[in-house]
């Protein structure tokens, strides 16, 4: 990958917001389920989804928006006959057949939604699937890894001024520059890029989350990451790597017997995502060194100073006399040093806290410092 920061005007640094849901790093994780063909051709299966998720806690749940005839042609010839991977062995027009989510099914989905307060949208692989989650008014829309080179449709999706979230599975930096660009360029709201590896399922070790950082530096947006892992372990770490949004495939059981089962979440699962992500991200907190609030009760256990023997008024303090030792009452260790040879005012006894009020004359600031060193 090209190590120059990629420089794209009018790129927003810090946060979007979707249905009025802000995202951003200061925001908790937006967590969305992706339902693909995970409704295995029943509208009641997709509805019930939309419900498992809401319940699960996700913020949001994503459908695509497409035919069979608008992605690929009805052909038998070699290049549109999958040869590899979970699919190999279809082609591709009886694969997004099989997979597309019916147009007629659109206003019932969104309508289900917008019910359960959940926030619905797509990815459109074409202007006429634009056009129609525009008359839906689809608070949003999602680019599909395998299109984040058609810059011709990011361009029409832009021109709908409205919030985008960008795959980047398979795309350089280079394509990727290209691509917030050009929706940039044509009006989009704002632009997050979602860090993706596209292989069903995808190993972990293929996710380099560090990219996530980089991308950030680079491209000065909001990024997430499209998780097509078999487990959320990916998915929360890229939390603590910076990720704003997480995206996941989500079904009702992984043997269901669908194109995108196998890979899937199941309901349960999912609902743990949507637990730890933001868990995770409540860890993050902000740089500090303070005392948190959970641990001021506890302070009693540091190793202070404290009397081993008694002494009277007048008595001279030697290394016998006092010890570092639990509880946290008496002076800090540090002191230790400087304290031999000095004088109490008052009279002390075993297991008493050393505090200044007992000392006669306590040493100044430089003297303390000056034997901590000797010690130290």
């Amino acid at each position: 990958m090209n190590t120059r920061r990629m420089h794209v005007r009018n790129a927003q640094t810090r946060e979007t917001a979707i249905n009025g849901r802000v995202i951003g790093p200061d925001y908790p994780p937006y967590v969305v389920a992706e339902l693909s063909a995970n409704h295995n051709g029943s509208l009641s299966q997709a509805l019930r989804l939309i419900d498992a998720v809401q319940q699960a806690g996700a913020d949001a749940v994503k459908i695509q928006t497409y035919r069979p005839d608008t992605l690929t042609l009805r052909c038998d010839k070699p290049d549109f006959l999958i040869q590899d991977g979970l699919w190999a062995g279809r082609h591709l027009y009886d694969l997004y057949e099989e997979a597309h989510t019916p147009w007629e099914w659109h206003p019932t989905l969104f309508e289900h939604a917008h019910r359960r307060g959940i926030t619905l949208f797509s990815s459109p692989f074409d202007a006429t699937a634009v056009d129609l989650l525009e008359s839906l008014n689809t608070p949003a829309y999602k680019v599909a890894s395998f299109e984040i080179v058609d810059l011709p449709l990011i361009a029409r999706i832009a021109q709908c001024r409205k919030p985008m979230l960008i795959s980047t599975g398979m795309a350089n930096d280079t394509e990727i520059a290209e691509a917030l660009q050009c929706a940039l360029d044509h009006g989009a709201e704002s632009v997050t890029l979602l860090h993706c590896v596209s292989s069903y399922p995808a190993p972990s070790e293929d996710y380099n989350l560090r990219t996530l950082s980089d991308m950030q530096r680079r491209f000065g947006v909001p990024i997430g990451l499209s998780d097509h892992t078999s487990d959320n372990s990916v998915a929360t770490a890229a939390i603590a790597l910076g990720a704003c949004v997480v995206e996941k495939h989500v079904t009702l059981s992984r043997q269901g017997g669908g194109p995108d089962d196998s890979f899937s979440l199941e309901p349960d699962e999912f609902a743990c995502l949507c637990r730890d992500a933001r868990r995770v991200w409540s860890a993050l907190g902000r740089v500090t060194y303070a005392r948190t609030n959970s641990e001021k009760q506890n302070n009693c256990f540091r190793r202070s100073l404290y009397f081993v023997k008694p002494l009277k008024a007048g008595d001279r303090i030697d290394a016998s006399a006092i010890r570092s030792v639990r509880p946290g009452y008496g002076l800090a260790p540090k002191h230790q040093a400087a304290l031999i040879g000095c004088t109490v005012n008052t009279s002390v006894d075993y297991g008493d806290p050393v505090t200044w009020s007992v000392i006669h004359s306590p040493p100044a600031q430089k003297d303390i410092k000056k034997a901590q060193d000797n010690v130290l």
